[in-house]
C-alpha cells in the first residue's frame, strides 16, 4: 500500500513538472495550478463521481468565502480578525464536507490536502528557482 502511495505521489510530481514546463509563458498558470489542485484533492479524497458532483461546488463556495474574508481583512489592524474569520468559515464548511463525504476523517482530510498541496507546490517552485539559479545564464 505504501508503495502505491509513493508511486502515486511521484506521478503527481512528474505531472506537475511536465504540465508547468509544457505550458506557453503567456498561459494562465493559475488555472493550471487549480487544475492540478483539483486532481490532487480528488485523488487524495478518493472521490466517487457522485461525491465529486456534490463536493466541488461546495468547495468553490468555500474558496470564495475565504477570498472574501481575506479581502475584507486586508487593512484590518486586528491581527487575529482574519484568523478568526477563516476559522469560522472552515468550521461551517467542515460540517458541509462531512455531509458530502460521510466521515469526520474525510472532512478533515480536505483541509489537510489543501495544506499538503501548498507544500508540494512550494517545494516544486523552490526546486525550480534553485535550478534556474544554478543553470548558466545565456
Amino acid at each position: 500500500m505504501k508503495k502505491f502511495v509513493i508511486i502515486g505521489l511521484t506521478m503527481v510530481f512528474v505531472f506537475i513538472g511536465f504540465t508547468l514546463i509544457a505550458q506557453p509563458a503567456n498561459n494562465n498558470r493559475y488555472a493550471n495550478i487549480q487544475g492540478l489542485k483539483v486532481a490532487y484533492i480528488t485523488k487524495q479524497l478518493n472521490l466517487s463521481t457522485t461525491e465529486a458532483q456534490q463536493f466541488w461546488p461546495v468547495y468553490y463556495s468555500y474558496l470564495d468565502e475565504l477570498k472574501e474574508a481575506r479581502k475584507n481583512n486586508m487593512h484590518n489592524t486586528n491581527a487575529l480578525a482574519l484568523d478568526e474569520a477563516t476559522l469560522n468559515i472552515r468550521k461551517n464548511y467542515y460540517n458541509q464536507f462531512k455531509q458530502i463525504l460521510g466521515t469526520n476523517e474525510r472532512a478533515n482530510k480536505v483541509f489537510l490536502c489543501e495544506r499538503n498541496f501548498r507544500m508540494v507546490l512550494r517545494n516544486e517552485l523552490e526546486k525550480r528557482r534553485q535550478l534556474r539559479a544554478a543553470s548558466p545564464q545565456q
